[in-house]
């Protein structure tokens, strides 16, 4: 079983930067994959960026260059660096992993992959 809580979400202006984290309890397989998706109020979650085998990464092509995810194994935590932050960035931002994946567009498409949920953490950017 395993189990995410996430943090590190909070209100920043736009053009500003946040950490979000999401410290992982349980075994996560190394063929899995962890990532972060996003839900803004009235629209559907949408993928941001996963990490595969713990190692390659893949970006929502609206946060290519803005957004970084990286797993440190020692802690088994999973981080997403957001830097020039965009009002449309707000949202609640969710930590996920998924005991079997591909690597790739999938992996931020079939988010039925995903067993495992954090309760999220609200990011909030003003103009």
């Amino acid at each position: 079983q395993v189990q995410l809580v996430e943090s590190g979400g909070g209100s920043v202006q736009a053009g500003g930067s946040l950490r979000l984290s999401c410290a992982a309890s349980g075994y996560i397989y190394r063929s899995a994959c962890m990532g972060w998706f996003r839900q803004a109020p009235g629209k559907e979650r949408e993928g941001v960026a996963t990490i595969y085998n713990l190692g390659s990464t893949y970006y929502a092509d609206s946060v290519k260059g803005r957004f970084s995810a990286s797993h440190d194994n020692a802690k088994n935590t999973l981080y997403l660096q957001m830097n020039s932050l965009k009002p449309e960035d707000t949202a609640m931002y969710y930590c996920a992993a998924a005991p079997g994946c591909s690597s790739g567009s999938s992996s931020l498409l079939y988010q039925h992959w995903y067993h495992y949920w954090g309760q999220g953490t609200q990011v909030t950017v003003s103009s």
